[in-house]
């Protein structure tokens, strides 16, 4: 009876019936998932990749069959693909994204400021005035900032602005860029046209960093757009794939 199982460590059983519909996650880990289940009596039936599953909600079928690029900067990793006749046809996956972001700012503000803030806080400087450019158009005000003094070990609060945040994160963006340039020197030379004119879409939380489209097209020469509903980009487009199973197989 499982309903009375409370500790199911060292139980055995004569079999195991289970049912995955989608597996989701970055390329390496579908790939490590799906040679692991191969080694068990365990059927995987399906799997979609992190990349195409936010293609699939934030791009046309159009865009799709002939050539984009899709960024998701998630909490953990960013994932780049180029996707091209439904596909991926090259892609690559960095851990550096959100959690990253926000472990700059503490450190940024431990190392300038002597001042020792939590993830919390360092989430919140994140987002209310977190900038990938030291210039924006619509820029935020500044922000006062509660921490402890680590000299004198003292509640103190200090006044920052969106420039010094865009100083503590640019080595981070600088890596991302990197790996943007990485898998676009990858693309096969027949999908560059058709990528110049549909250009990157950038999905996931990280994606809503002010003046990241600005800073990747200025790095790339190719047009961004922010998708909408970033955050949800992903498991909108899981949602399409569950829905359509067996056009996405």
């Amino acid at each position: 009876d499982i309903d009375n199982v409370v500790n199911p460590l060292g139980m055995t059983c004569e079999s195991l019936s289970l049912q995955v519909l989608t597996v989701h996650g970055k390329q390496s880990i579908v790939e490590n998932f799906q040679k692991l289940v191969a080694d068990v009596p365990i059927d995987c039936i399906e799997a979609i990749y992190s990349g195409l599953s936010s293609a699939l909600a934030v791009t046309t079928e159009a865009m799709r069959k002939t050539g984009v690029v899709v960024i998701d900067i998630g909490g953990g990793t960013t994932e780049i693909a180029v996707i091209a006749m439904a596909g991926i046809v090259c892609d690559k996956s960095v851990k550096i994204a959100g959690d990253v972001f926000t472990e700059d700012i503490v450190y940024y503000m431990r190392t300038q400021h002597n001042l020792a803030v939590g993830d919390r806080s360092a989430e919140n400087i994140k987002i209310n005035i977190g900038s990938a450019l030291d210039e924006l158009d619509n820029p935020p005000d500044d922000m006062l900032v509660q921490g402890r003094d680590l000299l004198s070990g003292k509640p103190k609060e200090i006044s920052i602005g969106y420039r010094e945040i865009s100083k503590a994160l640019d080595k981070s963006i600088i890596r991302i860029e990197e790996s943007v340039m990485e898998t676009l020197s990858q693309t096969p030379p027949e999908l560059a046209a058709d990528i110049y004119n549909t250009g990157i879409y950038l999905a996931g939380g990280g994606s809503m960093l002010r003046g990241l489209d600005k800073r990747i097209s200025k790095k790339t020469d190719l047009p961004v757009f922010i998708a909408e509903d970033p955050l949800r980009a992903v498991v909108r487009g899981t949602g399409i794939t569950l829905k359509n199973i067996d056009r996405y197989k």
